[in-house]
C-alpha cells in the first residue's frame, strides 16, 4: 500500500529533501479525481543567508511567514502574477527552509492535466516547469499553508522505499537567480538525470 509522506521525511535539511523528493508522487485531489505525477526534479533553498530564498536575511512577510512552519507545510506563492509555484516548507518551525518543486513527470489525471494547459505540446510538456505543474495539477495560492501530512487533497506518496542511487541525480546551479551573487552557482537543482521532463537539460559535463 502506497503511503504519504510523514513529518519525520520533512524535519531534514533542504538539499537532503530536495534529493529524496526525486521520485516520489506529488498528488493533488481535485473533485474526486487524483491529478499525479512523479518528482523529477527540485530546488533547494536554504533559508536567511542563501540570498536567493525568499526568507534571506530573516525576511517575514505575509507571503513569507508559511516558511517559518513545520517541515512538510505547502508553500504556494504567485510568481510575475502569473504561475503559482508549489515549495514544500522543510525543517522545524521557524527554520524558514523549502524545497521548490520544479518538474514532475505525469502519471494520473492526464484528461485534466491536458485541459488546464491546452498549449502543451506534449504530454511531457505538460509539468516540465514549476508554473506548468501548478497550473496542470490545479494547485493555487488556496493550497498555501496546507500541512501536506494530513490533507486530504494535497500530499506527497512515497513509491519508492530508498531515494534514487547518486548515479540516476544530476545537481546543478538553480534557474532564474543569477541575482544571488554567490549562491547562483550553488548546484542546489537536483534533476532525475536525462529525463526528457526537465525543466531545462542538465548543463553538459555534470
Amino acid at each position: 500500500m502506497v503511503q504519504r509522506l510523514g513529518r519525520d521525511f520533512y524535519r531534514a535539511g533542504a538539499e537532503a529533501v530536495a534529493r529524496r523528493l526525486l521520485g516520489q508522487r506529488l498528488v493533488h485531489i481535485v473533485d474526486g479525481e487524483r491529478r499525479s505525477g512523479v518528482i523529477l526534479e527540485t530546488e533547494a533553498y536554504l533559508g536567511p543567508e542563501d540570498k536567493a530564498a525568499h526568507s534571506f536575511g530573516g525576511r517575514r512577510t505575509r507571503r513569507t511567514e508559511t516558511m517559518y512552519m513545520d517541515g512538510g507545510t505547502a508553500y504556494v506563492y504567485l510568481n510575475y502574477g502569473i504561475h503559482h509555484l508549489v515549495n514544500i516548507v522543510v525543517l522545524g518551525v521557524d527554520q524558514p527552509h523549502a524545497v521548490l518543486v520544479r518538474a514532475v513527470d505525469p502519471v494520473e489525471g492526464l484528461p485534466s492535466m491536458r485541459a488546464a494547459r491546452p498549449k502543451a505540446r506534449a504530454d511531457r510538456d505538460l509539468c516540465s516547469g514549476p508554473g506548468k505543474l501548478g497550473a496542470a495539477l490545479g494547485i493555487n495560492l488556496s493550497h498555501d499553508g496546507l500541512d501536506l501530512t494530513e490533507s486530504g487533497s494535497l500530499f506527497v506518496e512515497r513509491v519508492r522505499p530508498r531515494a534514487l542511487p547518486r548515479a540516476r541525480v544530476a545537481a546543478c546551479p538553480r534557474i532564474g537567480v543569477d541575482y544571488a551573487a554567490e549562491w547562483a552557482p550553488r548546484p542546489l537543482r537536483f534533476c532525475v538525470r536525462d529525463h526528457p521532463g526537465l525543466s531545462v537539460p542538465v548543463p553538459k559535463g555534470l
